[in-house]
């Protein structure tokens, strides 16, 4: 059944996809993995990646959704008839849900903090201990875990132009003027044009091959493909509506995200001292104790919490949207059903993952608490093979005369850039991803 909804716009199109995009990766891994990785080097082979692998994947998908106007499962069957080819849809929705699973989460605990700087109940300067506290409480995890999943749940359930496009078209704008409050801020402290220096000034003598990797897993990862959201999401696309600029003003807003990524928080911790952490240890205990140190800190960390819940939802809508789309195949009577359906089993299925630093802390698999060992699964295994087998797909079952007519439609694009295009998706984009997913596994 062909999908009966549709973006109102280009514009709601470009701002729902770049909200699934920007997500908590983003923002917090990001700027870790440049501080580990060579600074402003890093940045500039993260841009170059980022044009040269990331955008063709999206370009991929985007091909396959709007081709079809078909979710995931249907699309990738419409297209191969009577193959296993369906199987990437399938393996795009069990990545979303388990991916879910972990990532609302730590969406509790954003929603945890915000509401305790909102009471004035955040309060330093023992903020390792603080977060400590809020993953172990088992009541607490799983109540916030469960309101996060339940707001999801009900933009999802609204639809795609009332929810899902509605959502973003406040929260996105509102992402980027929170970020650009927070990066002045952050440049006008002393000793803030230390931390610029190291981010946009490259120093190519501290990358090895191991940054490099981590610049080409970050470029596709950080586009939100590989899942086939993206497929899903340009299901809903008008026909007459251009897949190029879509995708450039996608990778073009992402860029920025980084950017101001790293002028929000290279110049904060640079200026007060403080060495930027990986993961959860740099939203919940490191940013806190630098702004606890500059004027009006309470309320700049209110607004970068903010921030982050807005990124986090926009990216979980995308998620529970591929899976709800996928069980309703274009029948929309279904959706609010599924919508609360799937988000009560999603929130379940997390539930032992909020409950793997407190009171189930002791319960492993394959030597990881349980929320580190699905987000192992999920982001050093499904995801590299969902983007491996979309980079194989295209070119191998699509005919180069409707990948044509998809990409030229109101786009210049000529047959040199088409070739282009189609050499980096079937040659350059699937030994890229081979590197990273064997340096995840440590064989390189």
């Amino acid at each position: 059944m062909k999908q009966t909804e549709q973006w109102t716009s280009r514009l709601g199109f470009i701002l729902a996809a770049a909200g699934s995009a920007i997500g908590l990766g983003a923002i917090w891994k990001f700027p870790y993995i440049v501080g580990t990785s060579g600074g402003g080097a890093f940045f500039l082979l993260f841009l170059l990646f980022t044009v040269a692998i990331g955008l063709p994947l999206l370009l991929g998908e985007f091909t396959i959704g709007r081709s079809t106007q078909k979710e995931a499962i249907s699309a990738y069957r419409t297209i191969a008839p009577g193959s296993l080819w369906h199987w990437v849809g399938r393996l795009g929705v069990v990545t979303c849900f388990l991916l879910l699973s972990f990532y609302s989460v730590v969406g509790g605990w954003i929603l945890t903090y915000l509401l305790r700087g909102l009471t004035g109940d955040l309060a330093g300067p023992h903020y390792d201990k603080l977060f400590g506290d809020v993953i172990a409480d088992p009541v607490g995890a799983v109540v916030a875990q469960l309101i996060f999943m339940l707001i999801t749940a009900w933009v999802v359930a609204r639809g795609v132009q009332s929810g899902i496009e509605s959502a973003n078209k406040y929260m996105m704008p509102a992402l980027f003027i929170l970020f650009v409050i927070l990066m002045i801020r952050s440049l006008t402290l002393d000793g803030a044009m230390e931390g610029v220096a190291f981010f946009l000034s490259p120093d190519f003598s501290k990358l090895d091959a191991k940054s490099i990797l981590y610049a080409m897993g970050q470029s596709f990862f950080s586009l939100s493909v590989g899942v086939s959201v993206m497929v899903t999401y340009s299901s809903y696309l008008a026909k007459n509506e251009s897949l190029v600029r879509s995708a450039g003003s996608i990778v073009s807003l992402n860029l920025f995200v980084s950017l101001f990524a790293g002028l929000a928080i290279f110049p904060a911790v640079f200026s007060l001292g403080v060495e930027p952490t990986s993961g959860p240890g740099l939203l919940f205990i490191v940013l806190p104790s630098v702004f606890e140190k500059i004027a009006f800190g309470s309320v700049f960390l209110l607004i970068f919490l903010a921030l982050f819940l807005f990124a986090t939802l926009t990216s979980a809508f995308s998620m529970l949207e591929i899976i709800v789309a996928s069980l309703a195949k274009g029948n929309e009577s279904k959706r609010k059903r599924l919508a609360w359906l799937v988000g009560l089993l999603i929130f379940a299925a997390g539930v032992p993952s909020a409950l793997s630093f407190g009171i189930w802390s002791d319960i492993t698999l394959f030597g990881k608490a349980i929320f580190d060992a699905v987000d192992f699964l999920v982001s050093n295994l499904l995801m590299p093979l969902g983007a491996l087998l979309i980079a194989i797909f295209v070119p191998l079952k699509m005919k180069r005369e409707l990948l044509m007519k998809e990409l030229q439609a109101d786009s210049p694009v000529g047959r040199r850039l088409f070739v282009l295009w189609l050499l980096l998706l079937k040659y350059v984009a699937p030994l890229a991803i081979l590197f990273v997913f064997l340096n995840t596994l440590g064989i390189l």
